[in-house]
């Protein structure tokens, strides 16, 4: 069905004269007698009524309209989605709580203007996210590139946006609970618990990485059963610790008493870059790198990258 004679219909229906429908559209009069003809033809009814005062609907034409504003609407939504600036930013932020997802809230609420569209894509590869930004299924991506050359992808920029100084996460009952500050060597003799780290992840390259060079046990063994049940977990040890980001922004019950502690000298940074097509000329990108850069580092003193 030609959206133009929808749109036609729709014209009459409103201002009830095939004229003044005319001068709405620009077109002819002639014109619009011959789209309301082809749709009358094409739905085997009489949408109209005609009368000396004009056009009014008959009744199939009023169980029509409603059908035919929808069908406006989704051609008009579907012609803004593949248009930068009339369709929203889709960007992938790999988690709710932490860092990317954080510090996209506090974009949009510096740029209310901006259309986004924030999802998860659940995959932890950057190879994937890849696939998925080529595919056009989203615009942009959070990503660690770690153990990929940004230079193999021609077609894909991979720019570093910020970094997330990590932090220890223990429960009251550790010994290092009440430090106020640790350095990686100090974690040596304890468990670092990461349920569910993926070999062949960027987050699992990083872990790895990290491992070596400070000598850490680092036990990604077992299911994720989500955050709610690590972070109980964390609580109720008095072995148990794991890493989260300074950025990040996890929940949880008071009762917890839970410690986020610094590490430092060095600091592990975990580094995130903008994932993106070079061709995308969606114009929330350029806001959203110059978003970054304005950010304060928190990156001061001596620190570590894989």
């Amino acid at each position: 069905m030609d959206v133009e004679t929808v749109k036609t219909f729709l014209a009459v229906a409103e201002f009830g004269q095939f004229q003044e429908a005319a001068a709405e559209l620009g077109v002819t009069q002639q014109a619009i007698s011959k789209r309301v003809s082809r749709l009358e033809s094409e739905l085997g009814v009489r949408v109209f009524a005609r009368t000396p005062r004009g056009a009014q609907l008959s009744v199939d034409g009023q169980a029509f309209l409603p059908h035919a504003r929808e069908l406006v609407q989704v051609a008009e939504r579907a012609v803004d989605s593949v248009h930068p600036g009339r369709r929203a930013l889709r960007v992938d932020v790999l988690h709710r709580r932490i860092a990317p997802s954080v510090l996209m809230r506090e974009f949009h609420r510096s740029n209310p203007h901006m259309l986004l569209d924030v999802v998860t894509l659940g995959t932890a590869s950057v190879i994937h996210a890849i696939d998925a930004i080529r595919a056009g299924t989203i615009d942009a991506s959070f990503r660690a590139v770690l153990h990929e050359s940004p230079d193999q992808w021609t077609d894909i920029a991979a720019p570093r946006v910020f970094e997330s100084r990590m932090e220890v996460l223990v429960g009251p009952h550790h010994p290092l609970a009440s430090a106020k500050s640790l350095a990686p060597h100090d974690l040596r003799a304890h468990r670092i618990w990461i349920p569910g780290i993926l070999p062949g992840t960027e987050w699992a390259h990083y872990y790895d990485r990290l491992a070596a060079d400070f000598d850490l046990s680092i036990d990604g063994v077992g299911p994720h059963f989500g955050d709610e049940a690590l972070l109980e977990e964390i609580a109720d040890s008095k072995s148990l610790m794991t890493f989260v980001g300074d950025r990040d922004r996890y929940l949880w019950p008071t009762h917890f008493d839970l410690r986020r502690i610094p590490l430092r000298d060095p600091a592990p940074i975990y580094p995130y870059s903008l994932v993106y097509r070079k061709d995308n000329a969606h114009p929330a990108i350029p806001g959203l790198l110059n978003y970054f850069k304005s950010l304060e580092s928190t990156s001061a003193g001596t620190t570590w990258l894989p």
